[in-house]
């Protein structure tokens, strides 16, 4: 018995050891660590059970029959993150490259399926060459098995994929279906077809990272969610948005016990928004004091920063924050904001997270290159979210809310369940200035004195209509607020909502304009 627990011990060193010393050194002399190292820093202390470690694959084309794969390059198991289940998958890049096979594929796949069989999150540590050539077509029949459980699976298990190096071809579907991307700057790449591909087929010259990097998809293509500068400051990343994240859409978010100083009044907010519609403020910094112990951890900070989104608790409850930001484009709303945002708000209903939502929006962004871009697909996006979304939704009215943009942002109509105005709140079809050129243009034109009119004009109609008394007369806002009172409204709102139940009509699935 003792020989065969030898040879078990053996095999499994030799599993671990993965492509060997000289490659697991090429690893860390590119500035990346080994898939197990990862795993390692992901995972509580000593809670990593692998499974399949001994698989192999069965291809004997191109010399393959004669060429070992330990682990098949994927290292796939289960283990605990903040004493919570989790499963994950690690490609061994010191193993084909991490490129993926059939049998690799199967290992994904497998864990998987225990992730959502066991309604727990599931991880990809992404680092692979791509398909493995030589298996031809099965290593593609690989892929397809992971995009099906990626796509079924989706809102039903919280599933994240973490960049760890280069993510090509087809293999970057896999990461897009999921609810998050991570990336590490300098390191990861993702996209279709390579420089290489590119340069023969258009003559076009650009580098990995430049095409593809963390940079780019964090700030440009909005592929990624997350970016930081090493692979660790990554996993720790990773562990922290979890903290905020149901085990599976059936569960309430973790609730966190609070004992801070942030008290039920805030006279930071006076300072921190200007009364007039035109000047700019940082809304990070309202939500910074609105959150527990200012803990507001952005999602996509550098895609779409007109729309700010993200997670932070109140009270100890996880809550997705949405705020336009007066800072860039007056915080108006456009196509990748309104992606950005539709996106976000669906996640959060995925997972049981209420949707806090302040409001400080002159429109949709204007220009030719925005409608024939398709504003309007893009924007209904929005209100489609919103409208379908079953988790409590509270929006607070910080300043301006007008015309499409205002019914948009999660007001009455389309299912809000609670929502505050600040006492400077205006809201209305169209701004004061553009309102009064159109009602009041023949006085003005007919005026002995047309500027003094045209601002005598835009006063009578902000004070008339551009308030939000008129809104809360008519029940669209729930009640005008002390802005120093905001944080103690939503908490009494959370509170009184943790019960909500909706219902949705009997169907398939909606269609939503993609």
């Amino acid at each position: 018995m003792f020989e065969k627990i030898d040879e078990m011990y053996e095999r499994k060193r030799k599993v671990e050891m993965g492509g060997g010393d000289e490659r697991i050194a090429a690893q860390h002399n590119r500035g990346k660590l080994t898939a197990r190292e990862r795993i390692s820093l992901l995972l509580d202390p000593d809670t990593f059970v692998e499974l399949q470690p001994f698989v192999k694959h069965r291809a004997t084309n191109f010399g393959m029959d004669k060429l070992d794969a330990p682990g098949e390059g994927v290292v796939t198991g289960y283990g605990k993150i903040n004493g919570r289940l989790v499963y994950l998958f690690a490609q061994d890049f010191t193993v084909f490259g991490g490129a993926l096979g059939e049998m690799h594929a199967k290992k994904i796949a497998n864990i998987m399926d225990l992730a959502a069989k066991n309604g727990a999150p599931v991880i990809g540590l992404n680092d692979s060459g791509g398909a493995r050539i030589q298996e031809g077509v099965v290593s593609l029949d690989g892929y397809g098995h992971i995009f099906y459980r990626n796509s079924i699976y989706s809102g039903v298990i919280p599933q994240i994929s973490v960049i760890l190096g280069p993510c090509a071809g087809g293999a970057v579907y896999s990461p897009a279906i999921t609810d998050f991307v991570f990336m590490v700057e300098k390191t990861s790449q993702m996209f279709i077809t390579g420089p290489k591909v590119i340069e023969t087929v258009t003559g076009e010259k650009i580098s990995s990272e430049d095409l593809g990097g963390a940079s780019v998809h964090s700030a440009i293509s909005g592929n990624a969610h997350f970016t930081a500068a090493t692979e660790e400051e990554v996993l720790l990343q990773v562990r922290n948005l979890l903290s905020f994240l149901p085990q599976n859409y059936r569960e309430e978010p973790p609730v966190k016990a609070y004992s801070g100083d942030e008290g039920d009044w805030l006279e930071e907010l006076i300072d921190l928004v200007p009364v007039a519609g035109t000047k700019v403020y940082d809304v990070k910094k309202v939500l910074e004091k609105i959150v527990d112990h200012g803990e507001f951890l952005e999602v996509q900070p550098d895609f779409a920063r007109n729309i700010v989104v993200g997670f932070g608790r109140i009270d100890g409850q996880s809550v997705g924050l949405i705020a336009n930001q007066p800072k860039v484009m007056a915080g108006g709303l456009d196509i990748d904001s309104s992606d950005k945002l539709a996106r976000f708000i669906r996640t959060c209903d995925c997972y049981n997270i209420p949707l806090i939502t302040f409001v400080d929006v002159t429109g949709f962004f204007p220009g030719i290159n925005q409608e024939h871009g398709g504003i309007i697909r893009h924007g209904a996006k929005i209100l489609f979210a919103y409208s379908e979304a079953t988790v409590p939704k509270i929006s607070v009215i910080t300043r301006k809310a007008y015309g499409g943009a205002y019914v948009a942002l999660n007001s009455k109509a389309i299912g809000a369940d609670v929502v505050y105005a600040w006492p400077n709140a205006e809201i209305a079809v169209m701004g004061p200035e553009g309102a009064a050129n159109v009602i009041f243009a023949r006085d003005i034109e007919q005026s002995a004195d047309p500027v003094a009119t045209r601002q005598a004009k835009i006063a009578e109609y902000r004070e008339r209509f551009a308030n939000p008394y008129v809104a809360a007369e008519n029940g669209m806002v729930d009640d005008v607020i002390d802005p120093r009172e905001t944080r103690k409204y939503l908490k009494r709102s959370l509170e009184m909502l943790r019960n909500k139940e909706e219902r949705r009509p009997s169907k398939k699935h909606g269609n939503i304009p993609l």
